[in-house]
């Protein structure tokens, strides 16, 4: 396979069948984005990436542990049929069973909550395009852009599940302040997403 630099950040090899990706992905150490048959390399995380993920699962799994919510880490990917994408999350919220694109177990169709803590490299896409193909889904109703930076947390919150286009955005950029999480009636504190984190 060839792979030919983009421009920056993404490097994007030559066009793959579905099925190809798929394979290629159960065997490859690399992670890559399928866009409607172009393949992106996607970055290697940080220490503070991972650790303010691995955070944020801990916390919010230890506050959902009773409930019909389940949480994923960024081993599965979300199939966005609209878009013909597919892509890994670092952080998903799916109510009740989720559903599986057919006979696949790693392709989530149904997510309600997504957290990305932003990267140099991703950051735009993760504001804007990845954000708008989310917006296809009709479970999709919460979004979180965590920085890694400095303590600083933007949502998006659907205030009509019947559209499409009635997002609330709020930021919050204080250790003091706690996020509500609207979509699972739950509260936590950004001091708990970047517990040990050194800015």
């Amino acid at each position: 396979m060839v792979f030919a630099q983009s421009s920056p950040p993404e490097v994007i090899t030559s066009r793959l069948a579905l099925d190809e990706y798929r394979a290629m992905e159960e065997t490859n150490p690399e992670r890559h984005e399928y866009r409607n048959g172009e393949i992106i390399t996607m970055s290697g995380g940080s220490e503070s990436h991972s650790a303010i993920a691995s955070n944020f699962l801990i916390y919010l799994g230890f506050l959902l542990r009773d409930t019909d919510f389940r949480l994923y880490n960024s081993d599965l990917r979300v199939w966005i049929p609209e878009y013909q994408c597919e892509t890994y999350t670092d952080l998903m919220v799916v109510n009740g069973e989720p559903e599986f694109n057919g006979n696949r177990n790693d392709e989530i169709l149904n997510p309600m909550l997504i957290v990305e803590v932003l990267s140099p490299l991703t950051e735009a896409y993760d504001r804007g395009d990845k954000f708008r193909k989310y917006r296809s889904i009709a479970s999709f109703c919460e979004y979180l852009l965590v920085s890694q930076t400095e303590p600083y947390i933007e949502q998006y919150h659907n205030l009509d599940r019947n559209s499409n286009d009635r997002w609330l955005w709020q930021v919050h950029s204080h250790q003091e302040m706690t996020i509500m999480l609207h979509s699972l009636n739950v509260e936590i504190p950004l001091t708990e997403i970047y517990r040990r984190i050194n800015f």
